[in-house]
């Protein structure tokens, strides 16, 4: 019973990491093609807030169930869908923990530029074009754990 409790945290989790992200990307990607100061700058804190909430939590759980599961099963973390899940999820965060950065970094010049009454400044879209190729790394990494979690080869 206690292994498929995880099992349904395990999916629930990643189903919010995912969502979350996808969500928070499709947001702030709109909000920043607008070019809509306000709308930017509410884009930029519910951002940063979804990640403190949602993605952190989740990102955390991930490896801590995940690694329950697979002591569970009696997999062996040398299996080759294993190593490459695992291998994937770290890529994925070495992409996230930089966007946090650029995230806060946004969030910031965004809500200076609001209460200024000014436009963006030009750093504000060179962190877009990171916030935007960073993304587009770690999301088809994401895309293939889900694709290895379901089909588990062997």
């Amino acid at each position: 019973m206690a292994y498929l409790i995880v099992k349904w945290l395990h999916i629930l989790s990643s189903t919010v990491l995912f969502g979350t992200g996808i969500g928070s990307a499709f947001w702030m990607f709109v909000a920043n093609r607008s070019r809509n100061v306000a709308a930017i700058a509410f884009a930029c804190r519910t951002v940063v807030l979804a990640d403190w909430l949602f993605t952190t939590p989740a990102v955390i759980f991930q490896p801590l169930s995940g690694l329950y599961l697979v002591h569970a099963a009696n997999y062996h973390l040398t299996q080759p869908w294993l190593v490459a899940a695992i291998a994937l999820y770290l890529f994925a965060g070495a992409c996230w923990v930089p966007v946090v950065w650029i995230q806060l970094k946004m969030k910031r010049l965004a809500e200076a530029a609001l209460i200024a009454g000014e436009d963006l400044p030009a750093a504000y879209w060179r962190y877009d074009r990171w916030w935007i190729g960073l993304g587009a790394l770690a999301f088809p990494a994401v895309v293939v754990i889900f694709w290895l979690m379901v089909f588990t080869p062997g």
